[in-house]
């Protein structure tokens, strides 16, 4: 009888940061119309993720302003922005719900 141990390495998971936000939206679920709720798909988009798109689409601010402000570093920023636009985009074209839930977050003042 041959037994054999594996011993598995516990990464050390680098702890996600707090990012700062400025805004919550009082609506948090959108969804086309027409159609009942049982038969949508949702994407879900954290609020940092809206807060991104707000920033830069909504408000024209330069990302790397967005990205002091937020306290988290451009190559973060860029990937919020881009996943949020791709959720975005997916529930418009194939007319998926969109729910903000979630994230990591600080609610502070402008």
């Amino acid at each position: 009888l041959f037994v054999f141990c594996l011993v598995l390495k516990k990464q050390m998971v680098r702890p996600k940061r707090c990012k700062r936000i400025f805004f919550q939206p009082g609506i948090t679920y959108f969804k086309p119309a027409g159609v009942p709720m049982r038969a949508l798909k949702e994407e879900i988009i954290s609020y940092e993720e809206i807060e991104v798109i707000r920033l830069i689409d909504l408000k024209e601010q330069d990302q790397k302003k967005v990205a002091e402000k937020m306290k988290i570093s451009q190559p973060t920023l860029s990937r919020l922005l881009k996943e949020g636009r791709k959720k975005i985009s997916n529930a418009l074209v194939n007319g998926n719900a969109i729910k903000i839930q979630g994230g990591n977050f600080e609610v502070h003042g402008n």
